[in-house]
């Protein structure tokens, strides 16, 4: 071009359009060059203990951030439609870091707010991608406190919602792989808000402040105080915490009923829909589904209760797996829901119940005799127990559709554990899962649409506590199989019948070593 214009006679015509045209690239280039800094952070300078901060994702607002030396406070300002999804869109004050890490901060908005879901979070992040694998600790406007996760570049988020509203103060700590929020209860000390999750961030990671409005249009600020970071504490004798959670079928949406210093295990859900029952130091419990203070209930003699144990059909009954009385095996025993004296319903021993027919005549649950487990059913009011398989793998959980026409139960049989059904006398095997994993507990949801189930890796033998597990979720009309849950569990998550009665949630128990 430039040789052209030299050798032109025309030079002066042709030299203007030259620069009209330069001038409308800069002019594109400079507005890509605009669109690329508003989906691309532009790191500022040291921000108080930060090295610096940025927005992340696509906002339409650039956010901000200030640090009051004297008063040691951050004010950060951030617009961003969410932080969910597979991509971020958020204002981020940061610092990189690498291994285990400590972050707390009282956390406060200014102003009303408009949207109840706007966040201030204390995050850690792979990288200042959108789609970067993070987790954090989100208080929301309407008081909301949520461990956030996406434990992969590009993956769905997924939460979990502590049942501590509004906590004044709030931390996130990670230890290896392993992500752990704490809030603050009335006595403001910080306390375990249950659910740990893992994300693996390699490396040098970046850990922070946030601030999303959850409004594209819209800047909203919130202040961050007394910030600590620091390295978590580290006990050679962790302490085994169990988390009671509900999950919501359509979102994976997690949230905390109850988290307690101690082992507990398998929730089941009342026929009304109000109360959880679960087991713990050989007693069961009764605690409101919103949550609340768990309450003892009275099974008698019967104080060595283990996880099989469920409700009868028409909420009148319990049904209990002891192991109280000579010769300390495990017995199934029938008594009221309110509690009283257990009566006996099987002879032979162990019986460890799993299952209840919905019109409530017969029990079904797995028992060894001769050395071999096999599936039986017996009368709930007791009588004579009815083999339904013989095989000599270890056949286990069994559960009834709600039609009352099918048992599912899980088998080694073929190798890997795997679920299985039948009809009620134990004909028409088929089997239901054929993956590469070991699969437990199976129960369908009370609309008979839904099959839920515990899955441990191949390499698991049995069904131990402490494994890293997932709760899935598999389509009986189509066999499509989701996942609803990522968890340290196992024993006790998940062993008997624990759908809420509308089928939109499933209640398990999750575990967590803290130090």
């Amino acid at each position: 071009m430039i040789r052209d214009m030299a050798l032109s006679p025309t030079l002066p015509t042709r030299f203007k359009w030259s620069k009209s045209v330069v001038w409308v690239i800069a002019l594109m280039c400079g507005t890509l060059l605009a669109q690329a800094m508003s989906e691309t952070p532009q790191p500022t300078g040291p921000i108080g203990i930060f090295e610096s901060h940025a927005d992340i994702g696509t906002v339409l607002h650039p956010g901000s951030a200030t640090f009051d030396a004297a008063k040691q406070v951050y004010t950060v300002s951030g617009s961003g439609e969410n932080m969910w999804f597979r991509s971020d869109a958020y204002h981020f004050v940061w610092k990189q870091v690498s291994g285990d890490i400590s972050l707390s901060a009282n956390l406060a908005f200014l102003g009303t707010g408009k949207n109840p879901h706007r966040k201030a979070c204390l995050i850690v992040r792979q990288s200042l991608d959108a789609d970067s694998a993070y987790a954090d600790a989100a208080w929301h406007g309407d008081g909301l406190t949520a461990l956030q996760y996406r434990d992969g570049k590009g993956e769905t988020t997924h939460d979990i919602h502590s049942n501590v509203k509004g906590p004044q103060r709030v931390q996130i700590q990670k230890h290896g792989e392993t992500i752990t929020m704490f809030v603050s209860g009335a006595d403001g000390k910080l306390q375990p808000a249950g659910g740990s999750v893992r994300v693996p961030l390699s490396g040098n990671y970046y850990v922070g402040l946030g601030v999303c409005s959850h409004e594209k249009d819209l800047v909203e600020t919130a202040v961050f105080s007394n910030v600590e970071l620091g390295v978590p504490p580290h006990s050679e004798s962790p302490t085994l915490y169990s988390t009671l959670e509900t999950v919501a079928i359509a979102s994976t949406d997690r949230t905390v009923v109850s988290v307690v210093p101690h082992h507990i295990e398998a929730p089941n859900w009342t026929p009304d829909g109000k109360h959880l029952i679960y087991n713990g130091d050989g007693r069961l419990y009764r605690i409101p589904a919103a949550g609340g203070s768990a309450e003892l209930i009275d099974t008698g003699f019967a104080i060595r209760c283990n996880n099989d144990h469920g409700i009868s059909p028409d909420g009148t009954q319990i049904v209990i797996s002891d192991q109280s009385q000579a010769p300390n095996q495990s017995i199934i025993y029938t008594l009221p829901i309110g509690g009283g004296t257990p009566k006996r319903i099987t002879e032979n021993f162990p019986s460890y119940w799993h299952g209840w027919s919905p019109d409530g005549k017969t029990l079904a649950f797995c028992g060894q005799r001769d050395g071999k487990f096999g599936i039986f059913t017996i009368p709930a009011e007791g009588g004579t127990e009815t083999r339904l398989t013989t095989a000599v793998h270890l056949d286990d959980g069994p559960d009834y559709s709600p039609d009352g026409k099918q048992i599912y139960f899980n088998s080694d049989r073929t190798g890997l554990m795997q679920i299985w059904r039948m009809a009620t006398d134990g004909t028409g095997l088929e089997q239901v899962t054929t993956d590469d994993a070991n699969n437990w507990f199976a129960h369908i949801s009370p609309n008979g649409k839904w099959m839920v189930y515990l899955t441990y890796d191949k390499s698991v033998a049995g069904h131990p506590a402490n494994k890293d597990v997932s709760l899935r979720l598999m389509s009986l009309a189509d066999g499509k199989i989701t996942i609803l849950a990522k968890l340290f569990g196992g024993q006790g998550t998940i062993n008997v019948p624990s759908w809420s009665p509308d089928s939109s949630h499933v209640a398990f128990v999750s575990y967590q070593w803290l130090h």
